[in-house]
């Protein structure tokens, strides 16, 4: 699932940082001296889009001689991409690439650490992650979250099939949705048949209707687990998601309900890493 972002955003990035060129670089004068720039973790970071922070270096005029990839797990003081060239190149390439990497590496690390937490209390739970992210960035966070061990709950409204309450409000209700669910499986029999649960007597009738998936809105870890219970005890085949509020400081405890599918979207915005950077002339 970790993919690389192709030229044109690679491109882009650079434009929106360097338009008409590097005006303090010209006037100081040193743009052709050559130079090396070495970026290294200063905490506990799960790296991402370093191919991309290289290409950047690449595009702008540099070398790159060491570039480890998206999903290593560093220590503090760890160095991980470094590149040479000329000191206009460095420069140029400096901050575009490092955005880059401490705010696809945030969300990463993030990801890493509720992976590993609720793997810990829950071996085979999933952890997905929604289509909120910030507009214009699906493809660095989409990467940022495989980085980190989580999948995409939904890339978009294309290949899902996922029924919310906003749905059954033009249908007349839940209970007349809950009976076309068999065409619903026959019309799109690759796709999952999701159904959105904002109490524990409509998630039980869902597990009823023969949805492949019942999704829980909003509801504490405590409630979770007797509905859980209540929903196995109907259908013991269906899968169970849970989405709504989780974040790092609670995941691990929905993860111990019992569910099958943690979904949040909590990974995308927090603390980028803090990534260090060293621009120095060549010996």
């Amino acid at each position: 699932m970790i993919s690389c972002l192709p030229d044109s955003d690679i491109e882009r990035f650079i434009e929106e940082d360097l338009p008409y060129g590097d005006l303090t670089t010209h006037l100081l004068g040193f743009g052709n001296k050559y130079g090396r720039i070495q970026f290294s973790t200063r905490e506990v970071t799960t790296l991402c889009c370093t191919e991309e922070a290289a290409r950047v270096l690449q595009k702008c005029g540099a070398t790159v001689t060491e570039c480890m990839p998206s999903g290593t797990k560093l220590s503090a003081g760890r160095e991980f991409l470094v590149a040479e060239g000329p000191a206009q190149a460095l420069h140029a390439g400096w901050k575009v690439a490092l955005n880059l990497l401490e705010y696809a590496s945030g969300i990463a690390s993030r990801t890493d650490r509720i992976v590993a937490a609720c793997r810990t209390v829950n071996p085979i739970v999933s952890v997905v992650t929604t289509r909120k992210s910030f507009p214009g960035t699906k493809k660095i966070a989409i990467k940022a979250i495989s980085a980190g061990g989580a999948l995409p709950h939904r890339l978009g409204l294309s290949e899902t099939l996922l029924v919310f309450k906003q749905h059954t409000a033009f249908l007349g209700g839940l209970e007349t949705v809950l009976g076309t669910v068999a065409e619903l499986k026959l019309k799109a029999r690759e796709t999952k048949v999701i159904i959105e649960a904002d109490t524990s007597e409509e998630a039980v009738l869902i597990a009823k209707s023969g949805a492949d998936i019942v999704q829980l809105d909003k509801l504490t870890p405590a409630e979770l687990t007797e509905v859980v219970a209540a929903i196995r005890e109907v259908n013991p085949d269906i899968l169970v998601s849970a989405a709504g509020g989780i974040n790092e400081s609670n995941a691990a405890h929905y993860a111990a309900s019992g569910i099958d599918i943690i979904v949040l979207s909590s990974v995308y915005f927090g603390k980028p890493c803090d990534v260090g950077v060293i621009i120095l002339p060549a010996p």
